[in-house]
């Protein structure tokens, strides 16, 4: 779906919700709890609220009226998840929606609540949260971004594509964060594109950071290394600080490349995912079977079908790149 689209769909159910907040608990409500890594005022964290909203609302719930909406925003800090899950479980939420970052911490702080996960890359399975993904069986449940195949699929495909537009590809550098920062999402990133870099006959280099202080120091070291591109990892404290590491982009005179759409949008050469609204949107279809009377562990997980190429002609122009026509016909979003 287009970001426009999308938007347009939204903006009738938005209008007649009540703003967001820190948490809105109105008295006889069940309460949806909505745990969120991202920064509270970022325009594509405004879009993913809407969205859980919106699939709450296509299934009949009507905030204030049907639920109440209880949100907790880490802003980019993810070491404040447990207190923030914590926080949560204080007020009693009948379902707990994760945008985009689960922890071993939500299950210790969030006890027999049952939680739907949303824009993650992890496996469910590998990681002890579903027994399979047509009966999860505790209770955890939600989407997940990869299609069959997971993380090296979809890595072989976005690279792929990316190397129609740098052809002569040699060494590519990802910026992705270190402990205490990183998520076991770094960790499939790094051995998908280990494993690509393989196939396609380029180096790969990790140039990690372990504060947002140093991501200026990761990207100086890819320039110093003639690294040929950067890929921007879709950690969750990558996508809370996106202006920061958009200046960082722009900076490096180097073609980019990433996952998510909201990346390409705001000036990666290119990106390759499914788009994240969609599966907040799914989510909050999920929240609303819970408060229905279905047990997480009989929802099936569900599995990302739908994918977004984003091309930015504008970034081509800036770095004097030519993008092949074929791949602008491919591309589902060109920014001009």
């Amino acid at each position: 779906m287009r970001r426009r689209e999308f938007i347009g769909l939204i903006g009738a159910a938005a209008l007649s919700l009540p703003p967001p907040g820190k948490a809105q608990t109105d008295t006889g409500l069940p309460v949806v709890g909505f745990l969120v890594p991202f920064k509270e005022d970022a325009d594509f964290t405004k879009e993913r609220i809407a969205a859980v909203r919106k699939g709450l609302f296509e299934s009949g719930f009507i905030e204030g009226k049907n639920y109440s909406l209880a949100m907790r925003f880490a802003n980019g800090d993810l070491e404040r998840w447990p207190s923030l899950a914590k926080e949560l479980a204080d007020i009693n939420p009948r379902v707990v929606v994760l945008g985009a970052y689960i922890s071993r911490s939500v299950q210790t702080h969030l006890p027999e609540i049952p939680l739907v996960f949303t824009g993650i890359s992890a496996d469910p399975i590998k990681n002890g949260m579903a027994v399979s993904y047509a009966r999860p069986g505790g209770r955890f449940t939600g989407n997940v971004m990869n299609a069959v195949g997971g993380e090296e699929t979809m890595t072989q495909k976005r690279i792929g594509f990316f190397k129609e537009i740098v052809p002569n590809l040699e060494k590519l550098g990802m910026i992705a964060p270190v402990a205490p920062l990183a998520t076991s999402l770094t960790t499939s990133e790094k051995d998908a594109l280990k494993k690509v870099a393989a196939q396609f006959g380029f180096e790969f280099v990790h140039y990690g950071f372990g504060t947002l202080d140093d991501l200026e120091s990761a990207f100086a070291s890819g320039r110093r290394d003639n690294v040929s591109a950067f890929y921007i990892s879709g950690e969750p404290v990558l996508s809370s600080n996106l202006s920061r590491v958009m200046a960082l982009v722009a900076a490096s005179g180097r073609p980019t490349v990433g996952a998510y759409p909201t990346w390409g949008r705001a000036g990666l050469l290119m990106s390759y995912s499914t788009d994240p609204n969609d599966g907040f949107r799914r989510a909050g279809i999920y929240a609303a079977k819970i408060l229905n009377g279905s047990r997480p562990g009989d929802l099936p997980i569900e599995q990302a079908s739908k994918f977004t190429l984003v091309v930015n002609q504008k970034t081509a122009k800036a770095l004097g790149v030519v993008v092949p026509p074929t791949l602008l016909a491919l591309a589902d979003e060109v920014i001009e």
